[in-house]
């Protein structure tokens, strides 16, 4: 009986896995379709979002009834905790990556990235599918070295957030109002992308540890 507890408790980190692996595809085919105005790839990132849905749909109905029948203590009531806040995080991840596709759909068929943009928008889309691949690894693998090393990526994706708002802000931005809320928005949904996978690691951390890092 317990064996069988364990193994649900270890198919909770399978599907959170399969989650990262899922919005980690939506930010990267969404980045595509901004960058390259792929009306059909902004599509499908907003369709696909349903089996995103649906795998955390999936996960809150298996720790509710994990709660109900097996009362969990101690860490296995930390890794139900853990899974469902993951979860959230992840599901939210994968709305971010729909916005991102909305915003290529809405422009089509122009691209809402002025030139002067793109090098800045192909990195965060990096750095995002970066991030989630690393968060990905350490809930499989619960490994809290490399869960803490994210907060520095995700430095990384807050420089990049600035450098968005230099470029129009600068007196040289001739693209008008329209271009300068698109890329606001956009920054905003990759900060907020990667801002969700530090959250993801830092219930890894939390996991293991007990206590959340600083």
């Amino acid at each position: 009986m317990r064996d069988a507890y364990h193994e649900e408790l270890d198919l909770l980190t399978d599907k959170l896995v399969e989650m990262t692996r899922l919005v980690r595809s939506a930010i990267s085919r969404a980045t595509t379709a901004l960058l390259d105005a792929d009306l059909a790839l902004a599509e499908s990132v907003i369709s696909r979002d349903e089996e995103v849905n649906a795998t955390f749909a999936d996960i809150e109905s298996s720790i509710f009834e994990l709660m109900a029948r097996q009362q969990p203590v101690a860490v296995d009531l930390r890794m139900v905790i853990t899974a469902l806040r993951m979860g959230t995080d992840l599901e939210r991840m994968g709305d971010l990556a729909v916005h991102v596709a909305k915003v290529a759909r809405l422009r089509h068929p122009d691209s809402a990235i002025p030139a002067e943009t793109r090098s800045t928008i192909v990195e965060m889309g990096q750095i995002a599918e970066n991030l989630v691949t690393k968060a990905g690894s350490c809930v499989a693998s619960r490994d809290v070295d490399s869960a803490l090393e994210l907060e520095q990526d995700d430095d990384a994706m807050d420089r990049l957030h600035r450098r968005l708002f230099r470029n129009i802000l600068a007196k040289d931005w001739q693209h008008g109002v329209e271009p300068a809320i698109d890329i606001t928005l956009i920054g905003r949904y990759y900060e907020r992308y990667a801002d969700h996978a530090v959250r993801v690691a830092g219930d890894v951390v939390y996991l293991v540890t007990g206590s959340r890092p600083s």
